[in-house]
């Protein structure tokens, strides 16, 4: 994970703009790419968009990605950590026995 971050801040800083990625911007950043992603989708199936633009996909999928990492790296946070210690919270909302096989918020599950 280090390497891949030590080379998205290699390409931004070979063009000097680490000056226009502080947390509020990258954390816009994220979220307009994100909404590129999802307009890839609009009006459309799942299936047509993936066998037509999976192309598209990749590009905004990474750039989410890419701007997430350097989220993570401004903010000092380790990545592998933070997402395990989300899946923890996760199991705990979700547990196996009420959520296997639907799609329900935490909040609706049937507690027994």
């Amino acid at each position: 994970m280090k390497e891949l971050i030590d080379l998205i801040n290699q390409f931004r800083d070979e063009r000097d703009w680490r000056k226009f990625h502080n947390e509020k911007d990258l954390a816009i950043s994220i979220s307009l790419e994100a909404s590129e992603l999802l307009e890839l989708f609009q009006w459309k199936q799942s299936e047509e968009v993936v066998e037509k633009s999976l192309k598209e996909i990749k590009e905004e999928l990474a750039d989410v990605f890419m701007y997430s990492l350097m989220l993570a790296d401004n903010l000092n946070l380790d990545v592998e950590k933070i997402i395990k210690e989300k899946i923890d919270i996760n199991a705990k909302k979700y547990p196996v026995e009420l959520s296997k096989g639907n799609n329900k918020k935490y909040t609706d599950l049937e507690k027994k």
